[in-house]
Protein backbone atom coordinates (compact mmCIF):
# COMPACT_ATOMS: atom_id res chain seq x y z
CA UNK A 1 0.00 0.00 0.00
CA UNK A 2 1.29 3.48 -0.86
CA UNK A 3 0.03 6.98 -0.26
CA UNK A 4 1.14 10.53 -0.94
CA UNK A 5 1.80 12.48 2.25
CA UNK A 6 2.95 15.82 0.82
CA UNK A 7 3.35 17.32 -2.62
CA UNK A 8 5.10 20.56 -3.61
CA UNK A 9 6.24 21.04 -7.19
CA UNK A 10 8.42 18.12 -8.22
CA UNK A 11 8.93 17.07 -4.56
CA UNK A 12 6.57 14.31 -3.44
CA UNK A 13 6.70 12.64 -0.03
CA UNK A 14 5.20 9.15 -0.03
CA UNK A 15 4.69 6.39 2.51
CA UNK A 16 4.91 2.73 1.54
CA UNK A 17 3.66 -0.13 3.72
CA UNK A 18 4.79 -3.69 3.01
CA UNK A 19 2.71 -6.54 4.54
CA UNK A 20 4.31 -8.54 7.36
CA UNK A 21 3.93 -11.74 5.32
CA UNK A 22 6.08 -10.27 2.53
CA UNK A 23 8.66 -9.15 5.10
CA UNK A 24 8.90 -12.69 6.47
CA UNK A 25 9.15 -14.18 3.00
CA UNK A 26 11.95 -11.79 2.02
CA UNK A 27 13.81 -12.46 5.26
CA UNK A 28 13.70 -16.20 4.60
CA UNK A 29 14.88 -15.61 1.04
CA UNK A 30 17.90 -13.63 2.27
CA UNK A 31 18.68 -16.33 4.84
CA UNK A 32 18.44 -19.06 2.20
CA UNK A 33 20.81 -17.17 -0.09
CA UNK A 34 23.42 -17.17 2.68
CA UNK A 35 22.75 -20.78 3.58
CA UNK A 36 23.88 -21.82 0.12
CA UNK A 37 27.03 -19.67 0.21
CA UNK A 38 28.33 -19.57 3.78
CA UNK A 39 30.48 -22.47 4.99
CA UNK A 40 29.95 -23.29 8.64
CA UNK A 41 31.89 -25.91 10.61
CA UNK A 42 29.85 -28.99 11.34
CA UNK A 43 27.19 -28.33 8.71
CA UNK A 44 26.83 -29.35 5.10
CA UNK A 45 26.23 -26.56 2.56
CA UNK A 46 22.65 -25.32 2.83
CA UNK A 47 21.91 -27.33 6.01
CA UNK A 48 22.88 -24.85 8.73
CA UNK A 49 19.96 -23.75 10.96
CA UNK A 50 18.66 -20.21 10.59
CA UNK A 51 19.82 -19.25 14.10
CA UNK A 52 23.39 -20.27 13.29
CA UNK A 53 23.38 -18.23 10.06
CA UNK A 54 21.92 -15.25 11.91
CA UNK A 55 24.68 -15.48 14.48
CA UNK A 56 27.34 -15.72 11.78
CA UNK A 57 26.11 -12.85 9.56
CA UNK A 58 24.56 -10.68 12.23
CA UNK A 59 20.89 -9.90 12.51
CA UNK A 60 21.28 -6.17 11.83
CA UNK A 61 23.15 -6.86 8.59
CA UNK A 62 20.46 -9.30 7.53
CA UNK A 63 17.73 -6.79 8.30
CA UNK A 64 19.54 -4.10 6.28
CA UNK A 65 19.57 -6.46 3.30
CA UNK A 66 15.90 -7.25 3.81
CA UNK A 67 15.03 -3.54 3.87
CA UNK A 68 16.99 -2.93 0.68
CA UNK A 69 15.40 -5.90 -1.09
CA UNK A 70 11.91 -4.80 -0.03
CA UNK A 71 12.49 -1.22 -1.18
CA UNK A 72 13.85 -2.41 -4.53
CA UNK A 73 10.80 -4.59 -5.03
CA UNK A 74 8.04 -2.31 -3.75
CA UNK A 75 9.12 1.25 -4.58
CA UNK A 76 8.70 0.95 -8.40
CA UNK A 77 5.23 -0.55 -7.88
CA UNK A 78 4.33 2.21 -5.41
CA UNK A 79 5.45 4.91 -7.84
CA UNK A 80 3.37 3.34 -10.60
CA UNK A 81 0.37 3.03 -8.28
CA UNK A 82 0.63 6.75 -7.42
CA UNK A 83 1.23 7.77 -11.07
CA UNK A 84 4.72 9.08 -10.32
CA UNK A 85 7.78 9.12 -12.59
CA UNK A 86 10.72 9.33 -10.15
CA UNK A 87 14.01 10.83 -11.37
CA UNK A 88 15.48 10.66 -7.88
CA UNK A 89 14.53 9.44 -4.40
CA UNK A 90 15.87 9.30 -0.85
CA UNK A 91 14.62 7.38 2.16
CA UNK A 92 13.55 9.64 5.02
CA UNK A 93 12.33 7.08 7.57
CA UNK A 94 11.90 3.33 7.79
CA UNK A 95 10.70 0.92 10.42
CA UNK A 96 11.07 -2.86 10.44
CA UNK A 97 9.85 -5.01 13.34
CA UNK A 98 9.28 -8.74 13.08
CA UNK A 99 5.63 -9.61 12.82
CA UNK A 100 4.80 -6.08 11.71
CA UNK A 101 4.54 -4.45 8.25
CA UNK A 102 7.66 -2.72 6.93
CA UNK A 103 6.91 0.99 6.63
CA UNK A 104 9.17 3.48 4.94
CA UNK A 105 8.87 7.10 3.81
CA UNK A 106 10.55 8.42 0.68
CA UNK A 107 11.04 11.90 -0.74
CA UNK A 108 10.66 11.55 -4.50
CA UNK A 109 11.96 13.95 -7.13
CA UNK A 110 9.22 13.48 -9.68
CA UNK A 111 9.55 14.07 -13.42
CA UNK A 112 8.68 17.75 -13.84
CA UNK A 113 5.28 18.92 -14.97
CA UNK A 114 5.50 21.34 -17.89
CA UNK A 115 3.13 24.15 -18.73
CA UNK A 116 3.44 25.39 -22.30
CA UNK A 117 2.95 29.05 -23.21
CA UNK A 118 0.44 30.19 -25.84
CA UNK A 119 2.89 29.20 -28.55
CA UNK A 120 0.46 29.69 -31.45
CA UNK A 121 0.89 33.46 -31.02
CA UNK A 122 4.68 33.29 -31.51
CA UNK A 123 6.25 35.21 -34.38
CA UNK A 124 8.72 33.06 -36.30
CA UNK A 125 10.65 35.46 -38.49
CA UNK A 126 13.26 33.66 -40.57
CA UNK A 127 14.81 34.99 -43.75
CA UNK A 128 14.38 32.71 -46.76
CA UNK A 129 17.01 33.23 -49.49
CA UNK A 130 15.69 34.31 -52.87
CA UNK A 131 16.29 32.01 -55.81
CA UNK A 132 17.94 34.57 -58.08
CA UNK A 133 19.55 33.96 -61.46
CA UNK A 134 22.93 34.33 -59.76
CA UNK A 135 22.10 31.63 -57.20
CA UNK A 136 20.91 29.30 -59.99
CA UNK A 137 24.09 30.03 -61.95
CA UNK A 138 26.29 29.10 -58.98
CA UNK A 139 24.33 25.88 -58.52
CA UNK A 140 24.81 25.01 -62.19
CA UNK A 141 28.54 25.66 -61.85
CA UNK A 142 28.68 23.36 -58.83
CA UNK A 143 26.92 20.71 -60.91
CA UNK A 144 29.39 21.21 -63.75
CA UNK A 145 32.31 20.82 -61.33
CA UNK A 146 31.12 17.29 -60.48
CA UNK A 147 31.54 16.37 -64.15
CA UNK A 148 34.74 18.35 -64.64
CA UNK A 149 38.11 16.88 -65.64
CA UNK A 150 41.54 17.73 -64.28
CA UNK A 151 43.85 18.68 -67.20
CA UNK A 152 47.44 19.88 -67.32
CA UNK A 153 47.89 23.63 -67.82
CA UNK A 154 50.96 25.60 -68.87
CA UNK A 155 50.72 28.40 -66.30
CA UNK A 156 51.41 29.27 -62.67
CA UNK A 157 49.60 27.38 -59.92
CA UNK A 158 46.43 29.00 -58.59
CA UNK A 159 44.24 28.57 -55.50
CA UNK A 160 42.05 25.72 -56.85
CA UNK A 161 44.64 23.76 -58.81
CA UNK A 162 46.21 20.36 -58.18
CA UNK A 163 50.01 20.61 -58.13
CA UNK A 164 52.07 17.45 -58.67
CA UNK A 165 55.45 17.63 -56.94
CA UNK A 166 58.63 15.63 -56.41
CA UNK A 167 60.69 16.06 -53.25
CA UNK A 168 64.48 15.70 -53.09
CA UNK A 169 64.11 12.24 -51.50
CA UNK A 170 62.28 10.99 -54.60
CA UNK A 171 58.74 11.16 -53.24
CA UNK A 172 56.03 12.08 -55.76
CA UNK A 173 52.48 13.12 -54.86
CA UNK A 174 49.74 15.65 -55.68
CA UNK A 175 48.92 18.68 -53.56
CA UNK A 176 45.31 19.86 -53.64
CA UNK A 177 45.87 23.58 -53.21
CA UNK A 178 42.56 24.45 -51.55
CA UNK A 179 43.15 21.75 -48.88
CA UNK A 180 46.89 22.30 -48.39
CA UNK A 181 48.36 23.80 -45.22
CA UNK A 182 48.77 27.59 -45.56
CA UNK A 183 52.58 27.56 -45.59
CA UNK A 184 52.64 24.81 -48.25
CA UNK A 185 50.07 26.60 -50.40
CA UNK A 186 52.02 29.87 -50.10
CA UNK A 187 55.22 28.16 -51.26
CA UNK A 188 53.56 26.63 -54.35
CA UNK A 189 51.30 29.48 -55.48
CA UNK A 190 52.58 31.17 -58.64
CA UNK A 191 54.94 28.33 -59.52
CA UNK A 192 54.73 26.35 -62.75
CA UNK A 193 55.94 23.02 -64.11
CA UNK A 194 59.73 22.81 -63.96
CA UNK A 195 60.16 25.30 -61.11
CA UNK A 196 61.99 24.33 -57.93
CA UNK A 197 61.02 25.69 -54.53
CA UNK A 198 61.88 25.20 -50.87
CA UNK A 199 58.77 24.07 -48.99
CA UNK A 200 58.90 24.60 -45.21
CA UNK A 201 58.01 21.82 -42.74
CA UNK A 202 56.47 23.15 -39.53
CA UNK A 203 55.96 21.89 -36.00
CA UNK A 204 53.18 24.18 -34.81
CA UNK A 205 54.37 27.64 -35.79
CA UNK A 206 58.05 26.71 -35.87
CA UNK A 207 59.81 25.90 -39.17
CA UNK A 208 61.94 22.82 -38.44
CA UNK A 209 63.35 22.33 -41.94
CA UNK A 210 62.79 23.03 -45.63
CA UNK A 211 62.32 20.43 -48.37
CA UNK A 212 63.64 21.04 -51.86
CA UNK A 213 60.68 20.43 -54.15
CA UNK A 214 60.24 20.35 -57.92
CA UNK A 215 56.96 21.19 -59.63
CA UNK A 216 56.20 18.36 -62.04
CA UNK A 217 52.80 19.43 -63.30
CA UNK A 218 49.98 21.88 -62.64
CA UNK A 219 46.45 20.66 -63.28
CA UNK A 220 43.22 22.66 -63.33
CA UNK A 221 39.60 21.60 -63.35
CA UNK A 222 38.11 21.97 -66.81
CA UNK A 223 34.34 22.33 -66.65
CA UNK A 224 32.07 21.01 -69.41
CA UNK A 225 30.24 23.60 -71.48
CA UNK A 226 26.88 24.58 -70.06
CA UNK A 227 24.72 23.56 -72.99
CA UNK A 228 22.11 21.05 -74.11
CA UNK A 229 24.71 18.28 -74.35
CA UNK A 230 25.67 18.76 -70.71
CA UNK A 231 21.99 18.79 -69.74
CA UNK A 232 21.54 15.41 -71.44
CA UNK A 233 24.59 14.09 -69.57
CA UNK A 234 22.82 14.72 -66.27
CA UNK A 235 19.51 13.30 -67.46
CA UNK A 236 17.56 16.33 -68.77
CA UNK A 237 16.29 17.00 -72.29
CA UNK A 238 17.97 20.39 -72.70
CA UNK A 239 19.58 23.26 -70.82
CA UNK A 240 16.28 25.03 -70.22
CA UNK A 241 14.81 21.93 -68.56
CA UNK A 242 17.95 21.53 -66.43
CA UNK A 243 17.88 25.18 -65.36
CA UNK A 244 14.22 24.94 -64.38
CA UNK A 245 14.86 21.76 -62.40
CA UNK A 246 17.78 23.35 -60.55
CA UNK A 247 15.65 26.43 -59.80
CA UNK A 248 12.81 24.32 -58.39
CA UNK A 249 15.25 22.20 -56.40
CA UNK A 250 16.80 25.31 -54.85
CA UNK A 251 13.39 26.71 -54.04
CA UNK A 252 12.40 23.48 -52.26
CA UNK A 253 15.75 23.38 -50.44
CA UNK A 254 15.47 26.99 -49.21
CA UNK A 255 11.88 26.43 -48.09
CA UNK A 256 12.90 23.27 -46.22
CA UNK A 257 15.80 25.06 -44.55
CA UNK A 258 13.49 27.95 -43.59
CA UNK A 259 10.98 25.53 -42.03
CA UNK A 260 13.74 23.84 -40.05
CA UNK A 261 15.07 27.22 -38.92
CA UNK A 262 11.57 28.21 -37.77
CA UNK A 263 11.23 24.91 -35.92
CA UNK A 264 14.52 25.56 -34.12
CA UNK A 265 13.47 29.12 -33.32
CA UNK A 266 10.15 27.85 -31.99
CA UNK A 267 11.97 25.38 -29.74
CA UNK A 268 14.19 28.17 -28.39
CA UNK A 269 11.13 30.29 -27.61
CA UNK A 270 9.32 27.37 -25.98
CA UNK A 271 12.35 26.49 -23.84
CA UNK A 272 12.54 30.05 -22.56
CA UNK A 273 8.80 30.36 -21.90
CA UNK A 274 7.75 27.04 -20.37
CA UNK A 275 6.89 26.81 -16.69
CA UNK A 276 8.84 23.88 -15.26
CA UNK A 277 10.92 23.15 -12.16
CA UNK A 278 13.88 20.92 -12.94
CA UNK A 279 14.76 18.48 -10.11
CA UNK A 280 18.41 18.66 -8.92
CA UNK A 281 19.01 14.97 -9.68
CA UNK A 282 17.84 15.46 -13.27
CA UNK A 283 20.11 18.48 -13.69
CA UNK A 284 23.08 16.63 -12.18
CA UNK A 285 22.64 13.73 -14.61
CA UNK A 286 22.51 16.10 -17.57
CA UNK A 287 25.67 17.84 -16.36
CA UNK A 288 27.34 14.43 -16.08
CA UNK A 289 26.25 13.61 -19.63
CA UNK A 290 27.80 16.84 -20.90
CA UNK A 291 30.98 16.12 -18.97
CA UNK A 292 31.18 12.65 -20.49
CA UNK A 293 30.79 14.10 -23.99
CA UNK A 294 33.60 16.57 -23.23
CA UNK A 295 35.78 13.76 -21.89
CA UNK A 296 35.23 11.75 -25.10
CA UNK A 297 36.17 14.76 -27.24
CA UNK A 298 39.29 15.43 -25.15
CA UNK A 299 40.31 11.79 -25.39
CA UNK A 300 40.41 12.08 -29.17
CA UNK A 301 42.90 14.90 -28.62
CA UNK A 302 44.87 12.68 -26.21
CA UNK A 303 43.83 14.72 -23.19
CA UNK A 304 42.29 13.46 -19.96
CA UNK A 305 39.31 15.21 -18.40
CA UNK A 306 41.08 15.28 -15.00
CA UNK A 307 44.01 17.16 -16.53
CA UNK A 308 41.62 19.57 -18.24
CA UNK A 309 39.76 20.27 -14.97
CA UNK A 310 43.07 20.70 -13.10
CA UNK A 311 44.23 23.25 -15.67
CA UNK A 312 40.95 25.17 -15.37
CA UNK A 313 41.41 25.30 -11.60
CA UNK A 314 45.00 26.44 -12.02
CA UNK A 315 43.88 29.22 -14.38
CA UNK A 316 41.11 30.28 -11.99
CA UNK A 317 38.39 29.35 -14.50
CA UNK A 318 36.88 26.31 -12.80
CA UNK A 319 33.90 28.11 -11.23
CA UNK A 320 33.07 29.78 -14.56
CA UNK A 321 33.28 26.35 -16.24
CA UNK A 322 30.91 24.84 -13.66
CA UNK A 323 28.45 27.71 -14.11
CA UNK A 324 28.50 27.34 -17.89
CA UNK A 325 28.07 23.58 -17.55
CA UNK A 326 25.03 24.00 -15.31
CA UNK A 327 23.47 26.58 -17.64
CA UNK A 328 24.04 24.38 -20.69
CA UNK A 329 22.52 21.37 -18.93
CA UNK A 330 19.48 23.39 -17.85
CA UNK A 331 19.00 24.75 -21.37
CA UNK A 332 19.17 21.27 -22.90
CA UNK A 333 16.67 19.94 -20.39
CA UNK A 334 14.26 22.83 -20.95
CA UNK A 335 14.41 22.25 -24.71
CA UNK A 336 13.79 18.53 -24.21
CA UNK A 337 10.90 19.10 -21.80
CA UNK A 338 9.37 21.74 -24.07
CA UNK A 339 9.33 19.65 -27.24
CA UNK A 340 8.13 16.60 -25.28
CA UNK A 341 5.17 18.58 -23.93
CA UNK A 342 4.48 20.01 -27.39
CA UNK A 343 4.37 16.53 -28.98
CA UNK A 344 2.00 15.40 -26.24
CA UNK A 345 -0.27 18.44 -26.72
CA UNK A 346 -0.39 17.95 -30.50
CA UNK A 347 -0.77 14.17 -30.10
CA UNK A 348 1.95 13.77 -32.72
CA UNK A 349 2.43 10.23 -34.00
CA UNK A 350 5.26 8.72 -36.01
CA UNK A 351 4.31 5.63 -38.01
CA UNK A 352 6.69 2.72 -38.42
CA UNK A 353 6.74 3.40 -42.16
CA UNK A 354 7.79 7.03 -41.60
CA UNK A 355 10.57 5.97 -39.26
CA UNK A 356 11.84 3.28 -41.60
CA UNK A 357 11.91 5.80 -44.47
CA UNK A 358 14.02 8.07 -42.24
CA UNK A 359 16.41 5.24 -41.36
CA UNK A 360 16.71 4.24 -45.03
CA UNK A 361 17.59 7.82 -45.99
CA UNK A 362 20.10 7.98 -43.16
CA UNK A 363 21.67 4.72 -44.29
CA UNK A 364 21.95 6.02 -47.86
CA UNK A 365 23.77 9.12 -46.62
CA UNK A 366 26.34 6.85 -44.89
CA UNK A 367 26.41 4.52 -47.91
CA UNK A 368 25.52 1.45 -45.87
CA UNK A 369 22.48 -0.82 -45.70
CA UNK A 370 19.64 -0.03 -43.27
CA UNK A 371 20.29 -3.36 -41.53
CA UNK A 372 23.93 -2.48 -40.94
CA UNK A 373 22.99 1.00 -39.73
CA UNK A 374 20.63 -0.43 -37.12
CA UNK A 375 23.16 -3.06 -36.09
CA UNK A 376 25.93 -0.47 -35.60
CA UNK A 377 23.72 2.00 -33.75
CA UNK A 378 22.14 -0.54 -31.42
CA UNK A 379 18.67 -0.74 -29.93
CA UNK A 380 19.03 2.15 -27.45
CA UNK A 381 20.32 4.59 -30.07
CA UNK A 382 17.55 3.59 -32.47
CA UNK A 383 14.97 4.23 -29.74
CA UNK A 384 16.46 7.68 -29.10
CA UNK A 385 16.43 8.42 -32.82
CA UNK A 386 12.75 7.54 -33.00
CA UNK A 387 11.94 9.94 -30.17
CA UNK A 388 14.05 12.64 -31.83
CA UNK A 389 12.25 12.11 -35.13
CA UNK A 390 8.87 12.30 -33.37
CA UNK A 391 9.87 15.57 -31.71
CA UNK A 392 11.12 17.01 -35.02
CA UNK A 393 7.77 16.16 -36.58
CA UNK A 394 5.91 17.84 -33.70
CA UNK A 395 7.90 21.06 -34.16
CA UNK A 396 7.15 21.15 -37.90
CA UNK A 397 3.47 20.51 -37.20
CA UNK A 398 3.48 23.40 -34.73
CA UNK A 399 5.18 25.70 -37.28
CA UNK A 400 2.48 24.80 -39.82
CA UNK A 401 -0.24 25.69 -37.29
CA UNK A 402 1.36 29.03 -36.47
CA UNK A 403 1.56 29.92 -40.17
CA UNK A 404 -1.93 28.69 -41.06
Amino acid sequence: MAEILEREGYRVKIKVEVPASQVEQTYQSVLNSYAGRVKLPGFRAGKAPAKVIEAKIGKESLLDEVKEALRDETFPKAAQELSLLPVGARVLEESLTFGQPFVYTVEVENYPEVKLPDWQTFKLEVETPEVTDEVVSRALDDLRSRYGEMIAVDREAQENDHVFIETDDGGRFPVVMENAQPHVREALLGKKAGDEVMVPVKDGETVVREVKTKILEVKALQLPELDDEFAKTVGEDNLEALTNKVRESLKAQFEREARNAKANLLLDKLAEAIEAEIPPTMLAREEQSLLQSLADDLKEQRLEIKEYIAQLEKDGKLEEFKQNLSESAAKRLRRSLAVEALAEELKTELSQEEFEDFLNEMARSYRITPARLQSELGRDAIARLRIQRLHDKALLEAVARIES
